[in-house]
């Protein structure tokens, strides 16, 4: 490849004589190389100023390659002064703007690869510039402490490319967009100040080196106005300075800013350091989705400004700016960034086409939408460095005469002007399209099924309601729900039962504590209307949950919300990734609910849409109590152990039972604990303030419960319950690997070792872990008087029957009474218990296990395996959906349909009938069990 040989295509000479006077100094040059010369000098005036002062240097290096040719082009050769490096850095710069105008308008070099070789100039200039610049300063002993050594790290200086310059997409006559900052911690206190002088020094001397304009022309026009509070701060200021400006006052736009910004020179580890120090800045842990709404009153306060709020019209259409422009673009990728960054770093990139491809493999964005902005990108991005050749202005407005149409048309290759201004509009009209909401409206069907509802019945009086409520309070909330009124009733109106949904919708918006965020996240993802209304006519408990923990919708917008659920290894690492750059307890305390409150959400979901089995949503939440146990668990030892020291011996062990035991766990299911420990003989604790080990175990488990059961600024976590320990409420809250044994071993009552059938070891150092189990199954497999514990059971079983004898009137309780899920449970507990299959925790193979060792029937088996998964399938939506006792009177239309779909029954009195047979039946192989043990 070389400058000559590759051409693809050539500009066209509007001033044919101009063109051919330029040509003639290229007169050994080919006839391809003459023409594109005569298309860039005949229809650009700056590109023929060019040509006339570079002609010599370009066609010497007409047989070299494009990369040999820019490389030559920063070969500033020797310089002794800063006057002579300002007159090197010109000469470089024309010969830049020379070769990468002719290889963009012949095709050579994407225009793409333009901008970024535009970039790597800007930043070999301003490295050229600061290095010497600060080596005059050291000479004369004016940067404290710094010697020649220090200047490889610029002292501490650094700059910061921002906007275009950061991502390698440098327009043709862009000017620079720069922040300078200085690391303070390099300096005693009592040199910061001098230090910072010398470095305010150097930059306005930089700013003049760069962009003043001389015989030689200028290098790069530069902007410092990104910079923290530029009417206040010195032109170069404090790392330290700058993080505690973006703490405290950051705003969105300044957000945006630092997606591109790039460390370009000077100490560019401290750069990067900086830059990883201002991540939570500019990414949040939530999905920000206001940000959207700010990016839009900002691109439409800049059009109001500079008066660029009309139509689409050619003749001086700002390409940047204007509707349908580069800004547009930009913007559409920043503020999905912004909104999706926090949670997905591979969303981080700087350059445009990169983050778009990027937002496509995460699911943010459909392939064919991202093909048409990246397409367009390129054809304003070419459109853009058109309108600059021609007079090296820093414009990005087309020209709005005839004759500077033409000319634009000419440059771009067009022989046809109006062929050329159709494509511009059709493009610009196909961004603007795809990147301003407000372009489009809600469908006519929509609205007027909207006005509709909106006039029957009560709903008006609810609707007007809505605008009192704090969800609705600031005059940005009112405009977004406005926007979504007629998609929200219209959607409502088609719920199986939309005065319940609508119920539903009330009561999520009453307890919505502020709209600004969710209503901007619905306004920009419709289809998540779709959500909140089956949510809503289906499940008014998650309708509410949701109302008071809107933050877990961020969990819905994630690629594989609605692929298969994750395994507990995958929820492990995932949590693991949130808290590992975590170090302080409460955050980490916050981080654990956040996560598991968006998990269980998305279970919850997934119950409902009859994405998961009953078995399978349990499983998942017992996955996710395990992984937050186990998370916090360690963070909880740590924080303890400041205060008390190392947990004494092998430390405790956390056994669950019950539900989470089995796996069998529900949305609204409490945590069933037993804390063994294990002090090895060690009497007491070595910290600063030591504990005996009963009590250091026993405080370590108030800690961890609390952990788990305090509301913090993201809720509690769960409930938890204890009873189960050796002694019951009157037993230790922690107990000891020895205790625990003889307990079980000779006071134990006939339920506790029924209990201890669903206990399962979830956290513990593993050699404690595999102690506790070999413990539990010892127990398990001794020898057990089959009469006693069936007398036994039978009086349990007695005593819930006179507790709750009401039930069994009731099919649709299917917890309690004859029959139901606890009544089975207790009786294959006890065919755990007395044919030795403790080895292993009951899971939902119980039955089956039976069934195999000959201890039921198979018309047994299947008669309690069939009522029991059909009752834990109406208690697992039921949990999710409503607060309290289920009735289907009581319950929408729309949860009955998830029942009668999930159970496979044709309509409720079909699956309250079944219910209350699969009960009989149970009730009858229970009894005649109990008869024979």
């Amino acid at each position: 490849m070389s400058l000559s040989s590759d051409i693809e295509h050539a500009p066209i000479p509007f001033d044919q004589e101009r063109g051919e006077e330029a040509a003639a100094l290229f007169a050994d040059a080919s006839a391809q190389v003459q023409q594109v010369i005569a298309g860039m000098a005949g229809s650009a005036s700056y590109l023929h100023r060019l040509i006339l002062r570079e002609h010599d240097w370009l066609s010497a290096h007409l047989s070299a390659t494009p990369d040999e040719a820019f490389a030559d082009a920063l070969t500033l050769g020797p310089v002794t002064s800063i006057a002579e490096m300002g007159v090197a850095l010109r000469r470089a710069k024309r010969r830049v703007a020379l070769l990468c105008a002719y290889c963009d308008l012949s095709g050579i070099w994407p225009v793409m690869t333009v901008t970024n070789r535009l970039t790597e100039f800007a930043d070999f200039a301003v490295e050229q510039g600061l290095r010497a610049l600060l080596a005059d300063e050291v000479r004369r002993n004016k940067v404290p402490g710094a010697s020649e050594a220090d200047l490889d790290e610029a002292c501490g200086m650094v700059v910061l490319a921002m906007g275009k310059m950061g991502a390698g997409e440098l327009n043709y006559s862009s000017d620079i967009d720069l922040i300078v900052l200085f690391d303070d911690d390099r300096y005693a206190d009592a040199d910061v100040q001098e230090a910072r002088a010398a470095f305010v020094r150097v930059t306005k001397k930089l700013m003049k080196l760069l962009s003043d304009v001389t015989a030689d022309g200028y290098v790069f026009r530069t902007d410092l106005r990104l910079r923290p509070d530029p009417s206040v701060t010195p032109v170069c200021l404090s790392i330290t300075a700058a993080e505690r400006y973006y703490e405290s006052v950051g705003r969105t736009w300044e957000r945006a800013a630092y997606i591109k910004a790039r460390p370009c020179a000077g100490a560019k580890q401290a750069g990067w350091a900086f830059l990883a120090s201002m991540a939570p800045f500019v990414y949040r842990k939530h999905l920000d989705f206001a940000a959207i709404e700010d990016a839009h009153n900002m691109i439409r306060a800049i059009r109001s400004h500079k008066g660029l709020a009309g139509p689409i019209t050619i003749p001086g259409h700002d390409m940047k700016l204007g509707r349908g422009g580069i800004r547009e673009i930009e913007f559409f990728v920043q503020t999905r960034q912004l909104i999706c960054g926090g949670r997905d770093t591979s969303l981080r990139g700087r350059e445009t086409l990169q983050s778009l491809e990027a937002l496509v493999r995460a699911g943010w964005l459909k392939p064919d939408v991202a093909d048409t902005l990246a397409e367009a990108y390129r054809a304003h991005r070419q459109t853009e460095h058109l309108v600059q050749m021609m007079d090296d202005a820093q414009t990005h407005k087309l020209p709005t005469g005839d004759e500077g149409l033409a000319r634009l048309a000419a440059l771009a290759g067009w022989e046809d002007r109006a062929a050329y201004e159709r494509e511009l509009r059709n493009r610009l009209e196909a961004v603007h399209k795809i990147t301003e909401p407000d372009a489009a409206t809600p469908a006519q069907a929509t609205t007027d099924k909207a006005e509709v509802f909106l006039n029957s019945g009560s709903v008006k009086d609810t609707v007007e309601r809505w605008y009192a409520l704090p969800a609705t309070r600031s005059d940005r909330a009112r405009r977004l729900f406005e926007r979504l009124r007629p998609d929200i009733l219209g959607r409502l109106s088609d719920a199986a039962d939309p005065d319940d949904a609508l119920r539903q919708f009330d009561a999520f918006l009453t307890r919505l504590p502020a709209g600004v965020q969710v209503f901007s996240l619905l306004d920009a993802n419709r289809a998540l209307l779709d959500l909140l209304v089956e949510i809503c006519a289906a499940a008014p408990r998650l309708a509410r949950y949701l109302g008071r923990n809107s933050g877990v919708f961020d969990a819905v917008l994630a690629r594989d919300f609605f692929g298969p659920l994750p395994d507990a290894a995958a929820m492990e690492r995932e949590l693991t990734a949130w808290l590992d750059p975590l170090s302080d307890y409460e955050t980490v305390l916050d981080t654990v609910r956040r996560w598991n409150k968006e998990v269980r959400f998305r279970v919850g979901v997934h119950l409902l849409r009859g994405l998961a089995s009953h078995g399978e949503a349990g499983g998942a939440f017992a996955d996710i109590a395990d992984v937050s146990l186990r998370a916090l668990l360690p963070h909880v030892i740590a924080d303890f152990a400041r205060k008390h020291g190392a947990p004494p011996g092998r430390g405790i062990a956390i056994v669950g039972m019950g539900k989470l035991g089995t796996r069998e766990m529900t949305a609204t299911s409490d945590l069933d604990l037993i804390m063994i420990y294990d002090a090895q003989g060690e009497a007491e604790s070595n910290g600063p303030k030591p504990l005996s080990s009963g009590a250091y175990y026993a405080r370590l488990t108030r800690a961890l419960t609390g952990a788990i059961t305090v509301p913090t600024a993201e809720g509690a976590l769960y409930e938890v319950d204890m009873r189960l320990r050796p002694s019951g409420r009157q037993g230790p809250v922690a107990v000891s690997l020895p205790g625990f044994v003889s307990y079980q071993q000779s006071e134990a009552w006939t339920w506790e070792h029924l209990a201890l059938c669903r206990g399962r070891v979830l956290a513990g150092e593993d050699a404690l872990a595999a102690d506790v189990r070999a413990a539990i199954r010892d127990v398990l497999l001794a020898p057990h008087d089959a009469g006693k514990v069936a007398e036994d059971v039978r009086a349990m079983r007695q005593r819930l029957q006179d507790a709750h004898g009401k039930a069994d009137a009731d099919p649709w309780e299917v917890k309690q009474g004859q029959g139901r899920l606890l009544d089975i449970d207790l009786l294959v507990q006890m065919g755990v218990l007395l044919n030795g299959l403790g080895a292993a925790p009951i899971g939902p193979d119980a039955i089956d296990r039976l069934e195999g060792c000959g201890w039921l029937t198979p018309s047994q088996a299947t008669h309690l395996f069939r009522a029991q998964q059909l009752m834990l399938h109406v208690q697992a939506v039921a949990r999710v959906a409503v607060e309290g006792r289920f009735h289907p009177d009581h319950a929408g239309d729309g949860l009955n349909a998830v029942l009668t779909r999930e159970t496979g029954c044709d309509d409720i009195p079909t699956l309250e009938r079944r219910l209350a047979e699969y009960a009989r039946d149970a009730a009858q192989v229970i009894a005649e069990r109990l008869r024979a043990p």
